[in-house]
């Protein structure tokens, strides 16, 4: 029972901290999720947080949310889950009725504006490396047709202009039919 009061505690923390601490979207999340729950603690493995993380991105509600329910429940079955969405949802709230109270301050002071411009930077950064990380562990798999994805999804995108939505209904369809393609050769 100690242990438990201890991890839910823990969770309830580092859950706060995150989202405390992190701007930017829910992609800014799995950097932070990744460096207390996988590098420090080891709840889980990379292979899983990816796996977290692409569940929590096709499922509805916010990412952020999403992936700390998660890795709470996978670190501390439901109780940690609820204990995970709860703190993930506290600083938000605080930090938007405070600043819906003092939003004519806010909008005028160039202190502000240049805070969040250089949140802008840091947020570039994390997202940055959670896109190598995930380079890196799709390369690991040594899979030509994964690693094509990549640098094809980027150029549809960044070169061809065609809407990521599109990107990924077709990135969707292609793994589908290689699932398809190896369950029946393996048969």
């Amino acid at each position: 029972m100690k242990r438990s009061i201890k991890t839910y505690a823990w969770l309830l923390a580092v859950n706060l901290f995150i989202s405390a601490f992190t701007f930017g979207g829910g992609y800014v999340v799995v950097p932070m999720v990744r460096r207390f729950f996988v590098v420090k603690k080891r709840c889980f493995s990379e292979e899983e947080l990816v796996d977290m993380a692409a569940i929590a991105q096709s499922t509805p509600g916010a990412i952020a949310i999403n992936l700390s329910a998660l890795a709470g429940y996978r670190t501390a079955g439901t109780a940690g889950a609820v204990i995970s969405c709860v703190a993930a949802i506290i600083p938000p709230l605080v930090i938007l009725a405070f600043v819906s109270a003092f939003y004519k301050m806010f909008v005028s002071n160039a202190v502000v504006a240049a805070v969040l411009k250089g949140m802008e930077a840091g947020v570039a950064a994390l997202m940055v490396d959670l896109i190598m990380d995930m380079c890196v562990l799709i390369v690991k798999r040594r899979s030509v047709f994964y690693t094509a994805m990549i640098p094809l999804a980027f150029i549809a995108n960044f070169v061809l202009g065609i809407n990521v939505a599109v990107i990924l209904l077709v990135c969707c369809f292609l793994c589908i039919l290689q699932v398809v393609y190896r369950k029946r050769k393996e048969k």
